[in-house]
């Protein structure tokens, strides 16, 4: 039998805000959110103070304040957080060439080798965050296990400033108390699919028979299959190139309207742009997928001459591409949104830069 792997999971505390909180002492101990004000942004992140209110990430900004009047707005610096997360890397660099960074402020790490020495891969993420708490100021929380999915899961558990271990003993029936909806990869319309199956827990998706599984969700039902028994054979994978991002939905009713897709398609788009702040990437090409009820599926793309630098500008783009999509006499059971031709320095635009959409 192979050798169990070990990994590690690093996901800064509220990354943004607490970068914004350690630079200026007017900011510490009050509710700031990252991120603009404007009717069409969202927050990129909050902090702990805010999130006591319900502020989140991917929050409307006009819902935010409506929740927390006092919010403190600061707008995003994103060469400050790449310079932090730079230094993160080198922090990381010391204990494993293995380093899978999702974003700025998140990472994997497989410390299967004990290259310090420290007996441990507890004691190597011990180590790993009072370094990032020597080093810049700014507390990280970690999860340690035998596969991606549960020190993610793990890194979780004890935020903010938290270390979580989950044993090879642990994992399987964690995973089985745990709600689907709660599994990494598993978003709300998979969600309800899965429920509407009678499966509601790990425990449930572990007794479903793997031909039903694969039956519903294609190559994903097996992913899910070995998931449901604490099985992530998905191995640490440093410098991965990304060449887009992007996310999409499926809807548990099929959409007619162009009003219904545009309104279906804003936490798509908030969760792309959520994708864009957290790894710091920009990009000129969005492309809008959609597939019908029939299952036919077409894909519509503009490229523009700069990156888009904003949620506003991606929804210009998006509802040009949808609008001659309508009327439409067949219903649409998935949208989607990816972001490519990407560009990891930044746009030239800047945060604040009007883009000419010529289309």
């Amino acid at each position: 039998m192979p050798e169990r792997r070990k990994i590690i999971h690093i996901d800064m505390d509220a990354f943004y805000a607490a970068v914004e909180q350690r630079d200026n002492a007017d900011l510490r101990g009050k509710p700031i959110a990252v991120g603009w004000s404007g009717p069409r942004s969202v927050v990129a992140t909050a902090s702990y103070e805010a999130r006591r209110f319900g502020v989140h990430s991917a929050l409307p900004s006009v819902t935010a304040a409506r929740k927390c009047p006092e919010l403190i707005f600061v707008p995003p610096r994103f060469e400050v957080y790449r310079a932090v997360s730079r230094q993160l890397r080198q922090i990381f660099a010391a204990y494993t060439p293995l380093i899978e960074p999702l974003s700025l402020d998140e990472a994997y790490l497989d410390v299967s080798e004990d290259l310090r020495g420290l007996g441990s891969a507890t004691r190597t993420a011990e180590a790993i965050r009072a370094e990032i708490r020597r080093e810049t100021g700014l507390t990280a929380s970690a999860g340690v296990s035998y596969n991606k999915f549960l020190a993610k899961l793990a890194s979780d558990a004890r935020k903010p400033d938290g270390l979580f271990v989950i044993t090879p003993a642990m994992g399987p029936e964690l995973v089985a108390d745990l709600p689907v909806g709660k599994v990494h990869g598993i978003g709300p319309a998979t969600t309800a699919r899965l429920n509407r199956l009678g499966i509601h827990t790990g425990g449930d998706l572990r007794a479903a028979p793997l031909a039903l599984l694969v039956r519903e969700f294609g190559k994903a039902g097996q992913f899910y299959h070995q998931i449901a028994q604490g099985i992530d054979e998905r191995p640490v994978q440093p410098d991965r190139a990304r060449k887009s991002i992007g996310a999409e939905n499926t809807f548990a009713a099929d959409l007619y309207s162009q009003d219904a897709a545009l309104q279906a398609l804003q936490p798509i788009l908030a969760k792309l742009w959520r994708h864009c702040q957290g790894g710091g990437v920009s990009g000129r090409t969005l492309t809008l997928k959609v597939k019908y009820a029939d299952f036919q599926q077409i894909t519509r793309s503009h490229t523009a001459p700069r990156p888009l630098a904003s949620a506003g500008e991606m929804e210009q783009v998006m509802g040009l591409l949808l609008a001659p999509l309508f009327p439409s006499a067949k219903g649409i059971r998935l949208l989607g949104l990816t972001l490519s031709s990407l560009d990891g320095e930044g746009d030239e635009a800047g945060p604040g830069g009007q883009l000419e959409l010529a289309l």
